[in-house]
């Protein structure tokens, strides 16, 4: 049966909004993949500076609970120091070895300290593989701090992102991408981007709309995340002042939605 000429039309409009569609999705795609390292090391400092601070939080935590063997505990935390010391320095092959000792002699906090420096080492080195291995032995440390293990969990999966199937992302971060959560923004945003690769653009434009909203989420972030949900058709603006202050500080141009 031929089509006729109102059908060529409608199936024409339907192939170039597909293909529209697509385009979108890739333009998202790259621009958020450019700034997803870059973005991480804005929202939480310098990537080597992030890790020192939570591991020395965890790692107090660690020399608190193990107070009974305070010789074992002064010598972890000897080493510890010395290690950041060289880090630094930027002596990062030295502060790798004494870094490789403590994890070998140390347990519970002071372990998942030193591996969390050296994968934030392996990662300024290039060695994206070593770095997502030791994160995810972190994440799967039971012994280790829930807040440690949860950016270890984030950590592996930026780092190996490209080669996971969406639904593991999915899977992996959801937990961790709650609102409230301190890492909310950093995991709901590769969980948004794993719907879209999915082809959800409704559950991906809803998450980015929830971390422009959230309070606690870097302004960088916030920024990035308004735009995405605008061009997915998804208002994100909550304070429409705000918004036009930024624009005229030139902070940020919100995305218009497109249009059918």
């Amino acid at each position: 049966m031929a089509l006729t000429p109102t059908d060529k039309t409608e199936d024409k409009k339907a192939q170039r909004k597909a293909a529209e569609d697509e385009v979108l999705l890739r333009e998202i795609d790259d621009a958020v993949r450019q700034d997803q390292y870059a973005d991480f090391a804005k929202n939480y400092g310098k990537p080597l500076l992030a890790v020192i601070v939570v591991g020395l939080l965890a790692f107090a935590g660690y020399l608190f609970w193990d107070s009974q063997n305070e010789a074992a505990a002064e010598k972890d935390s000897e080493a510890l120091v010395a290690a950041l010391d060289q880090v630094e320095a930027g002596n990062l092959d030295t502060a790798g070895t004494q870094l490789d000792a403590l994890i070998a002699d140390s347990d519970g906090g002071a372990r998942a300290t030193a591996q969390m420096l050296r994968a934030g080492i392996a990662q300024e080195q290039g060695n994206n593989a070593q770095a997502a291995e030791i994160f995810g032995a972190v994440a799967a440390d039971s012994s280790a701090p829930q807040s440690l293990r949860d950016l270890a969990t984030i950590r592996q999966v930026a780092a190996t992102f490209d080669d996971l199937e969406p639904s593991e992302v999915i899977s992996r971060l959801r937990p961790i991408a709650t609102p409230g959560h301190a890492y909310f923004g950093s995991a709901a945003e590769m969980v948004a981007m794993a719907y879209l690769e999915q082809g959800k653009q409704a559950e991906a434009g809803a998450l980015f709309a929830q971390i422009a909203k959230d309070e606690n989420a870097p302004e960088t972030l916030k920024s990035r995340a308004r735009q995405i949900a605008g061009l997915l058709g998804v208002d994100a603006v909550e304070d429409v002042d705000e918004v036009l202050d930024q624009m005229v500080g030139g902070e940020e141009a919100p995305a218009a939605a497109p249009q059918n």
